[in-house]
């Protein structure tokens, strides 16, 4: 691979990796506070009111370094990406600004409007100005995954007379299916997130012996909330993502279930190791026939292997596409484990003094982050070679002019401006949660 494209991939990963971090928690707490301000106003307890100012105050911390490190990733588009801005930007263009001109101002006005005007707006309005955030937030989402969406499945384009793609039809575009699917699993996989950061505070406080009161609706609310959507995650959204992985990426499924050669009755590979040079899978624990029923719906159905396509349009880093779609898959079993079980704990009144469980609510915060990038991880390295899948090569849309040298030189600059940042949110974050949901003020 040419230094040069090496550099540029890692630059827009590094960056796109530390930026998403960010949005994943506001997109998973906006139906959260939307809940909390819901209880508030039926069952008329301030108490309701404080928690949604707390993680109000949360979200505005991650909304502000969400923006901060996402203006950058625009500006790569035209600095190191350049082929591909003047090949696709006709398409993208359009998704791009529709989520800053639409959906980001949306957010950021009415986020303004519910930190800052509740005592100036009754409770029904202050409660949809919460909505008018949530929607803003996941409309974000949308216009994002549909940017994505068409690199991976590029549909409503046609070729200009200077080869260059421009933009057929607008509905195509937004209404990609693809686009639905990923969408549905990005977002489940946000609010777990938010349930887990919910839940693992909540957790905190109660093993604390402070702020008790608060810690027992988060760990409620939370855990409620990823009970749903650690199975959402699973089905129907990652099974109809995977669903069209297998339509249209061929090749990308087979690396991603480790299948070298075609056979029937595939297996699903719970546990083993890549062994790419014998084209193999070392030490393996396998599900016999699963992989076949969940693409065909048949146990004996015959599945491709990657000896089925071209090596040079074969997924290029099959070890790390492995691995990242195996901790995902892993860490979204383990989800959906550790939320039935509190929810059982719950409902049978346990939850709030088993300390075991939660200090394992409470251990369990930094797995959705990992989890949600092991996602994007698997997407992304499975479109490879491709950077539009089937019309342009990742080889060929980045800016030749700008040196590995100078690449790198950006890449170290932007690690250090982000470490600062990181360690910032951190100092906030931890400021917030030392004061409580209880030091929270009405208005502003």
């Amino acid at each position: 691979m040419d230094s040069a494209l090496l550099i540029h991939r890692l630059h827009f990963a590094f960056t796109i990796t530390f930026h998403y971090l960010f949005p994943q928690l506001t997109m998973g707490l906006a139906p959260l506070i939307v809940v909390l301000k819901t209880l508030a106003l039926r069952r008329h307890g301030e108490i309701y009111n404080q928690a949604a100012r707390f993680w109000a105050s949360i979200f505005g911390i991650n909304f502000v370094l969400g923006v901060v490190t996402g203006i950058p990733m625009e500006f790569q588009f035209g600095t190191n990406w350049s082929h591909f801005s003047r090949f696709a930007g006709g398409v993208i263009g359009q998704t791009l600004a529709m989520e800053g001109m639409f959906a980001f101002f949306l957010e950021s006005a009415f986020l303004g409007l519910f930190l800052y005007g509740e005592k100036r707006l009754t409770p029904r309005a202050h409660l949809w100005s919460a909505v008018a955030v949530f929607l803003g937030s996941w409309l974000s989402g949308y216009f994002i995954i549909a940017t994505d969406a068409w690199m991976q499945y590029p549909v409503g384009y046609e070729r200009a007379a200077d080869g260059s793609i421009q933009l057929g039809s607008f509905w195509k575009l937004v209404l990609n299916p693809w686009a639905g699917w990923q969408y549905a699993h990005n977002m489940s996989g946000a609010a777990i997130t938010g349930a887990f950061v919910m839940a693992s505070i909540g957790a905190f406080y109660l093993l604390w012996g402070k702020y008790e009161e608060y810690g027992r609706i988060f760990v409620k609310v939370g855990v409620v909330a990823g009970c749903l959507f650690s199975v959402l995650q699973v089905f129907p959204t990652g099974d109809q993502q995977g669903q069209m992985v297998f339509r249209h990426q061929p090749p990308t499924l087979a690396a991603m279930e480790g299948l070298f050669t075609e056979q029937a009755g595939a297996p699903i590979v719970l546990i083993g190791q890549p062994n790419v040079d014998e084209g193999r899978i070392d030490n393996p624990v396998i599900i016999p026939g699963a992989l076949g029923f969940l693409t065909y719906r048949r146990w004996g159905a015959r599945m491709q292997g990657l000896d089925a396509f071209p090596p040079e349009f074969r997924p290029q880093n099959i070890t790390l596409l492995y691995y990242s779609y195996h901790i995902m898959v892993g860490l979204g079993t383990i989800f959906i484990a550790i939320m039935m079980l509190s929810a059982l704990l719950l409902w049978r009144g346990k939850l709030f003094q088993a300390r075991w469980m939660l200090w394992i609510l409470l251990l369990s915060l930094p797995f959705p982050y990992i989890a949600n990038t092991a996602g994007w991880m698997t997407a992304e390295l499975g479109r490879q070679p491709w950077l539009v899948y089937g019309l342009m090569l990742t080889a060929d849309g980045y800016s030749k002019t700008v040196s590995a040298g100078n690449g790198l030189f950006t890449l170290l600059g932007f690690m250090g401006m982000y470490t600062v940042l990181g360690i910032l949110f951190l100092f906030l974050v931890r400021r917030e949660i030392e004061r409580g949901p209880a030091a929270e003020a009405v208005g502003h």
